[in-house]
């Protein structure tokens, strides 16, 4: 969540304004944006211009003549009102047939203990890479999954070696230093996604090795 401002006629002045982090998964991504006008973000890394990677507006901003892409970064561009939704490629829900089964996966328990097996973490949606962290953690709800994606990121690296009571004090608290880390909406998002797909696989519907069953 960050800030941006408004300009108000009535009163004929900017306003600031919070503008929240909206995040939108599908299964098809480039499929729902061909539907709909839009933008796509940018971002400067490294000095260097480039095409944000999940970022787009679907209201006008300023463009790139020759690109097409925003002329400003997304950062000056939430500074002046104009507002990103990340829209993200996740297809693990390509298996998912209805919104009734959806619900269903998202709500059932998943068996942790496949989080014991390093083959079934190397394919887990963010948390490949990294089953050190999640074999020491162990993780056993949503939440402390949350928490496991966000200490996987370097601001908050160093609560792995922590006992769950300190973790859950610290874990969500800003870095003053201005490093990365993700916030807990979007962990407990993802943390849910990881749920779903888990489930998927105990129903033998989501495979890494074979096609998919139906």
């Amino acid at each position: 969540m960050g800030y941006g401002f408004i300009y108000c006629t009535q009163c004929g002045r900017n306003i600031k304004v919070i503008m929240p982090d909206v995040d939108i998964d599908f299964f098809d991504r480039d499929g729902v944006l061909k539907l709909f006008k839009h933008t796509p973000a940018t971002m400067i890394k490294d000095a260097k211009t480039e095409k944000h990677k999940t970022g787009v507006y679907f209201h006008a901003v300023p463009e790139h003549p020759v690109t097409g892409h925003a002329s400003l970064d997304y950062k000056k561009a939430e500074d002046r009102g104009y507002f990103k939704i990340d829209c993200l490629n996740v297809n693990l829900y390509k298996e998912v047939k209805s919104e009734q089964e959806l619900v269903e996966l998202m709500i059932q328990e998943p068996d942790w203990d496949m989080l014991k097996d390093p083959k079934v973490v190397a394919n887990l949606f963010h948390l490949n890479g990294h089953f050190n962290i999640v074999s020491k953690l162990k993780p056993k709800t949503i939440e402390q999954l949350a928490a496991v994606l966000a200490i996987i990121r370097p601001a908050k690296r160093g609560l792995m070696h922590k006992d769950w009571i300190d973790i859950t004090k610290e874990v969500w608290v800003k870095p003053t230093d201005g490093s990365y880390f993700f916030k807990k909406s979007h962990a407990v998002a993802y943390a849910q996604a990881i749920v779903v797909q888990m489930n998927l696989m105990n129903r033998a519907k989501y495979s890494f090795d074979a096609p998919s069953k139906n």
